[in-house]
C-alpha cells in the first residue's frame, strides 16, 4: 500500500468511532427484531461521522445507551446496516430524548464490598468477576459467596484464575440466596456493601456511581441501579425485556415514608418500582440492624425468589430512604429460551405471592398493606409487555411466541397463588 493510500484510510478511520457490545455473545442473533447493544458517552464523539459496531454480525439494528459525561440520557434505537450508525441518523433520535436529571459526582470514597453469590457457574462468574476488578474505584473488594456448591469448580476459579488480594472465597453450605447473601454481609469489609449476580457484566463506573447516590441522600440505607439487557438477539429475550421495569427507569428517584411518591398508591408495596436484586447495595449497619435478608425468601428455597423487593419494603418501612440511581449500571444476559423464560415466571410468582403473604402475616405491614388496597405488588406482576417487535408481527415466530406468552402470565398468577404455600414450607425448612 502506498504511503498517500494509507494515509487517507487512517483519516477515514479517524471519522468513525468503534463502539463494543455491552456483552459478548456467544450465538448469532435467532431473529428479526435483535438489537446490537453497547453504550456511547456524547463527550467521545468529537467529529465523528459514524459509529462502527463490533460484532454486529446478524444484527440490523442497534440499541444505544448514551451518556453525557456519565450521567444516563436514555436509550436511542437506531438502523445499523453492516454494522454502522450514521451520525445524523443517531443525532436525531438523541433530540427526541427528554432531558433527565442526575446526582452530582462523588467528592468521598467510602470502601465498598463487592458481593457476588454464585453455584456451580463458573463461566458465568469468570466474566463478572472480570469486569469488577476492572472498576475505575479506588477502595473495593469482592467477596464471592459459593452457595452450597455440588463441585470444587469455583473455588478452583477463584484460586487459579483471580489470584487478586481484593477477592475472597467464602463457602455457604445451606443452599437459598438469602443464606448466600447474609453471608456476605457478615464478611463484608466496607461500610457500603453491593450486590450483584454472576451473570452480568458491571459498568466500569457502577461503584462510582453508587457512592455519588448514598453521598447524595445522607438519609439512605439503599441505592438501586439500572438493569439493562445486555444481549437482545431472541424473541424470549425480548419478551423478558419488554415486560421489565428496572430497565427503563432513567430518572433519579428516591423513596421514603416520610415523603411518599404520590405516583405508587401501594407505596412502600410497590416491587417494581424499587429496582432488583441484579444490582443495589446497603448500608452494612443498616442492614445488620434490620436482620439481614429472609432466609425463608430467595432462589435456592421453596419459594424462588422475593428476597430483594421483602428488603427494599422493610428499609423503607425502617424509616430509611431507598434511591434509585440509574447511572450505575448493571448488563445483564435475559433468559434466551421459553423453557427459561418459564422457569423465571414460575420463580417470579412464588417469590411475589411469598412476599405479599409475608406482608399480611405481621399485623403492622397488614394494616398498612390493606390501607392501601387488596392485591399489593400485583400490577407489577399483571403489567403487560410492550409488542414483541413490529418485524415480526404476523411471522409463525411471532405468532408462536404470544401464544406462549399469554400461557406465562396464567403461570405467574397460578406461581402467586402458590405463594403463601411455599412461603410457609420454606419457613418450616428455615427453622422459623
Amino acid at each position: 500500500m502506498s504511503e498517500g493510500a494509507s494515509q487517507v484510510l487512517e483519516e477515514l478511520r479517524g471519522e468513525a468511532l468503534i463502539l463494543v457490545p455491552a456483552m459478548e455473545s456467544p450465538l448469532p442473533p435467532a431473529w428479526p427484531g435483535a438489537r446490537w447493544i453497547g453504550s456511547v458517552d456524547l463527550e467521545d464523539l468529537a467529529d465523528c461521522s459514524r459509529f462502527e459496531l463490533e460484532n454486529h454480525a446478524g444484527y440490523e439494528r442497534a440499541r444505544l445507551l448514551v451518556r453525557a459525561s456519565g450521567a444516563v440520557r436514555g436509550f436511542v434505537d437506531v438502523p445499523s446496516p453492516a454494522g454502522i450508525v450514521d451520525r445524523a441518523v443517531f443525532e436525531d433520535a438523541l433530540a427526541a430524548l427528554p432531558p433527565v436529571p442526575s446526582f452530582p459526582p462523588v467528592v468521598s470514597a467510602p470502601h465498598i464490598t463487592v458481593v457476588v453469590c454464585t453455584r456451580d457457574r463458573t463461566q458465568q462468574l469468570r466474566g463478572a468477576l472480570m469486569t469488577i476488578l476492572a472498576l475505575d474505584y479506588p477502595r473495593f473488594d469482592v467477596v464471592v459467596v459459593d452457595n452450597a456448591p455440588a463441585t470444587r469448580a469455583t473455588e478452583e476459579l477463584v484460586r487459579q484464575e483471580f489470584r487478586d488480594q481484593r477477592v475472597r472465597l467464602v463457602t455457604e453450605p445451606v443452599p437459598g440466596l438469602s443464606h448466600a447473601r447474609n453471608t456476605g454481609l457478615r464478611h463484608a469489609r466496607g461500610d457500603l456493601v453491593a450486590f450483584t449476580d454472576d451473570d452480568v457484566v458491571v459498568d466500569r463506573s457502577w461503584l462510582r456511581e453508587i457512592a455519588a447516590a448514598f453521598e447524595a441522600v445522607p438519609g439512605a440505607a439503599c441505592v438501586t441501579g439500572l438493569v439493562p439487557a445486555g444481549e437482545l438477539r431472541t424473541p424470549a429475550q425480548g419478551y423478558f425485556d419488554s415486560k421489565v421495569s428496572w430497565s427503563r427507569s432513567l430518572v433519579p428517584q428516591v423513596y421514603s415514608l416520610a415523603n411518599p411518591p404520590a405516583a405508587l398508591a401501594k407505596f412502600p408495596f410497590s416491587p417494581g418500582a424499587f429496582g432488583t436484586g441484579a444490582n443495589f447495595a446497603l448500608r452494612r449497619q443498616a442492614a445488620l440492624r434490620l436482620g439481614g435478608f429472609d432466609p425463608a425468601l430467595g432462589v435456592g428455597t421453596p419459594t424462588g425468589g422475593g428476597e430483594d423487593i421483602d428488603m427494599f419494603t422493610r428499609v423503607i418501612l425502617e424509616g430509611h430512604a431507598l434511591v434509585v440511581q440509574p447511572a450505575a449500571i448493571v448488563w445483564h444476559r435475559h433468559r434466551d429460551g421459553l423453557e427459561d423464560l418459564r422457569v423465571q415466571a414460575r420463580g417470579y410468582g412464588n417469590g411475589l405471592g411469598a412476599w405479599m403473604t409475608k406482608v399480611m402475616m405481621d399485623p403492622r405491614t397488614a394494616r398498612l398493606a390493606l390501607a392501601r388496597s387488596w392485591g399489593v405488588g400485583l400490577e407489577f406482576l399483571n403489567r403487560r409487555p410492550q409488542p414483541i417487535q413490529p418485524a415480526l408481527q404476523g411471522s409463525p415466530v411471532h405468532s408462536s411466541l404470544e401464544a406462549q406468552v399469554s400461557r406465562l402470565v396464567w403461570l405467574q398468577l397460578l406461581a402467586v397463588a402458590f405463594g403463601p404455600y411455599k412461603y410457609l414450607q420454606s419457613r418450616r425448612a428455615a427453622g422459623s
